[in-house]
């Protein structure tokens, strides 16, 4: 399953949460903490469970809810989200220790409910402990939060995103280590469209699988970046037929010598481009 974007949409604001899946999306995220007042905490709770469990709501794309990192107030999500009819995955925010992400697991197996978790990677302690969380048993993706980071660490945040780009090699590097997806951190400037293309594109080429996304309009955009353009997809047509049709452990492309790990990078190319439906 590919997860080129994910979108946060309000917990409290139910129109929102019907037409998330509409913006074509590959994961839909009903936020539960920063999206929602401290005040509106026990309603939202009340209006994604409602969602959730709604017949009519059968998306195509992953339903994620976004608890929130409190253990107490996480506690309260899980209890009034667990027995919903559609629950494809959990994030948990502000992660520091792959405790954090089993004791939300756990939460679930409270209510015989299992789910994968995604776990957003957004403080010192967090990116220090990457590797760590990306290996707990219920990680599915790591996200990299660059907003919170900089916070954290007293950074200012500049355009060509210096003060965090270790943070966010890091990441992408523990996610490759334990075999999930890494997922990159939002583009907070809605209206520039442009630079969000350019930002998306670099968090292709350091290797991150998909992208947060805060704004409808932005999730074409992304789509768009993790798109394999016509001449990357006849690239991998042709190594996985190749591969297939021999028995050896290299073969001969274009010109080109390819083995094991040009082979995976077709075949991610191919489930990207199946995401896009641009492979058939």
């Amino acid at each position: 399953m590919a997860r080129r974007s994910l979108l946060f949409s309000p917990g409290d604001q139910p129109e929102l949460l019907q037409k998330a899946p509409g913006t074509g999306a590959d994961t839909v995220v009903f936020d539960l903490e920063d999206a929602v007042a401290p005040s509106r905490k026990d309603r939202a709770r009340e209006i994604v469970a409602e969602v959730l469990s709604d017949q009519s709501f059968s998306p195509d794309c992953e339903v994620c809810v976004r608890v929130n990192a409190n253990r107490e107030t996480a506690r309260a999500d899980i209890d009034a989200i667990a027995d919903a009819a559609r629950l494809d995955a959990v994030m948990v925010p502000k992660v520091e220790t792959a405790t954090d992400v089993e004791a939300v697991a756990g939460m679930l197996a409270d209510h015989d409910r299992e789910a994968p978790v995604i776990a957003l990677c957004e403080s010192a302690a967090g990116v220090l402990h990457a590797e760590e969380i990306a290996a707990a048993r219920s990680v599915d993706a790591v996200a990299f939060g660059a907003e919170d980071l900089a916070a954290d660490i007293g950074a200012t945040r500049t355009e060509e995103g210096t003060e965090v780009l270790h943070a966010r090699e890091h990441v992408v590097l523990a996610a490759a280590a334990a075999g999930v997806d890494a997922i990159d951190t939002v583009f907070t400037d809605i209206e520039d469209t442009d630079r969000l293309a350019t930002e998306t594109a670099f968090a292709l080429e350091l290797g991150y699988d998909g992208k947060m996304c805060i704004h409808p309009g932005q999730v074409g955009v992304v789509n768009d970046a993790f798109t394999p353009s016509e001449e990357r997809v006849a690239w991998a047509r042709r190594v996985l037929d190749a591969a297939a049709a021999s028995d050896a452990g290299v073969v001969r492309v274009d010109g080109e010598m390819i083995d094991a790990p040009l082979v995976a990078q077709a075949e991610t190319v191919r489930e990207r481009a199946c995401a896009a439906g641009v492979w058939s």
